[in-house]
């Protein structure tokens, strides 16, 4: 019988974060278990995974949706895999980044900004030495950027997005910003969305996702966590 199976959506960060709380130090096939659910074998094909058990326990219902995972309360829900020296293993996925000049919106307006206004994040073991089974969660921590951190999300977001207004979507690369780059986000090469040209003309191209550096991640870590 699962313990979580039936979480409601939260009512208020206090209890989603005590949701939150009682899966620190678990394993992922403890929590699988109360779940009723079975751990993947390969973990290869078990990318995005965790997220959805972590959403499953503690109550998310944006699904895909653009905006907050814990929607009655604004909050959005981000996993954070860590190493065996305890900093962040890879970039955080935000969302996906609009490529047509349509999508044209102010910072105030953005998903991203949605998405990171309030966000609980939950950092998970992430060693390779560790079987994926046996993988702990760890302490979550709940987060909204300071007046410094706002300035650098928002002074990327609006380069990059310039950037794409323009046509250069093809010229942006990793080491476009400070704390928020552009990547790739597709399953194939021929997977393409539309976007605009230099010339204006609508193109095709690999759909993008914004995400968050580790020295930023690693930095809140540090800060909550530390």
């Amino acid at each position: 019988m699962s313990t979580y199976s039936a979480t409601p959506p939260p009512r208020s960060e206090k209890t989603l974060i005590d949701n939150a709380d009682r899966l620190a130090g678990k394993t992922l096939r403890q929590i699988a278990y109360e779940m009723g659910l079975t751990v993947p074998a390969d973990q290869s094909h078990a990318k995005g995974w965790i997220g959805e058990l972590m959403e499953l326990c503690l109550g998310a219902t944006a699904s895909s949706r653009p905006e907050p995972d814990f929607q009655y309360i604004g909050v959005e829900l981000k996993t954070l895999p860590i190493n065996h020296i305890g900093k962040p293993k890879e970039s955080t996925y935000v969302c996906t980044v609009p490529l047509t000049v349509e999508a044209d919106i102010s910072w105030s307006g953005s998903v991203v900004k949605r998405k990171l206004s309030r966000v609980l994040w939950l950092p998970v073991e992430a060693d390779a030495s560790i079987e994926f089974a046996q993988r702990r969660i760890g302490s979550a921590f709940l987060w909204s950027p300071d007046a410094q951190q706002e300035t650098d999300l928002r002074t990327d977001w609006q380069e990059l997005m310039d950037m794409i207004h323009m046509g250069e979507i093809d010229k942006i690369s990793s080491q476009h910003g400070k704390v928020l780059q552009i990547r790739p986000k597709a399953v194939n090469a021929r997977a393409l969305t539309k976007t605009a040209t230099a010339t204006g003309e609508p193109g095709f191209t690999l759909p993008r996702g914004f995400y968050l550096r580790t020295s930023f991640t690693h930095n809140l870590l540090t800060m909550y966590a530390g």
